[in-house]
């Protein structure tokens, strides 16, 4: 639909004690593009800041929380040294949407959907949040749309993106999806997919990162154009994936490796 409005006003939501680097690129974009008025970011936490990081890797990953959050660490001092002044431009991001930030324990309680609703928001949208009910998603007034890394229908829930790969697939995506009752079971506004190859998954993760926000963009300029054309998914799909367990990571890791053995060590020309 077409609002006839100069900017098209978005509402965020997403979860976590803090917002995370790739959400927080997103509504830097939101903030900076033209047609698009970012009118607030709603984040579910029962805990902001690091204790609430660390109390939702443990309840979400138990002993793997350690090695995830020293992953997280070496990630950002990795984005501290090779690219410093993207660093400070998102802390100046940070300081510029403070006052429109809000971190609440549950995005569906009443005084919530109030101060969602008082926001007049034309379309919502998801980024790494929890799963939104009727009552949240519904308030926008062109809907809800939400970003979903993996082939829809075959790849749905979680660590789609590293399934894929463990599973040995060729490919893997992402899409944007309108918001409803399923879960990833929308009907999309955009996708695009990714060969695989040799690519190890860190490296796949940020190319699908970077590829899933301009298509989010591009969604959303779409909408405010009057230009969005949504496609139904197949009813036929995959499973729906959990977070991988230890094993699960070992093998992937085993499998890659063996992989990238066998390719040095094939002939040149060979279809290896």
């Amino acid at each position: 639909m077409n609002t006839g409005k100069a900017q098209l006003r978005v509402v965020v939501f997403t979860g976590g004690a803090v917002l995370e680097h790739d959400c927080l690129r997103f509504i830097a974009r939101i903030a900076a593009e033209p047609g698009l008025q970012l009118v607030g970011v709603f984040c579910e936490s029962d805990s902001p800041g690091v204790t609430g990081i660390i109390r939702d890797l443990w309840t979400r990953r138990r002993w793997l929380a350690a090695l995830l959050l020293a992953q997280r660490g070496m990630r950002r001092a990795t984005r501290i040294m090779t690219s410093p002044r993207a660093e400070l431009a998102r802390r100046r991001t940070l300081r510029r949407i403070s006052e429109r930030v809000h971190f609440v324990p549950d995005l569906h309680a009443t005084p919530v959907l109030s101060r969602v609703a008082a926001l007049r928001p034309d379309v919502g949208a998801v980024y790494g949040g929890p799963i939104l009910r009727p009552e949240l998603f519904r308030i926008p007034l062109a809907g809800t749309l939400g970003i979903h890394h993996g082939r829809l229908p075959h790849y749905r829930g979680k660590k789609t993106t590293f399934w894929a790969m463990h599973n040995g697939e060729e490919s893997v995506g992402v899409a944007i999806q309108s918001i409803g009752s399923g879960l990833d079971r929308g009907d999309i506004l955009r996708d695009a997919v990714l060969p695989t190859g040799l690519t190890p998954l860190p490296v796949m993760n940020r190319r699908l990162e970077s590829l899933g926000l301009d298509l989010y963009i591009e969604a959303l300029r779409s909408v405010h154009a009057g230009t969005a054309v949504f496609r139904p998914q197949a009813a036929a799909g995959g499973p729906l994936y959990k977070d991988p367990g230890p094993g699960d990571i070992a093998r992937y890791w085993l499998k890659y490796l063996v992989m990238l053995l066998k390719y040095r060590g094939a002939p040149r020309g060979s279809d290896v």
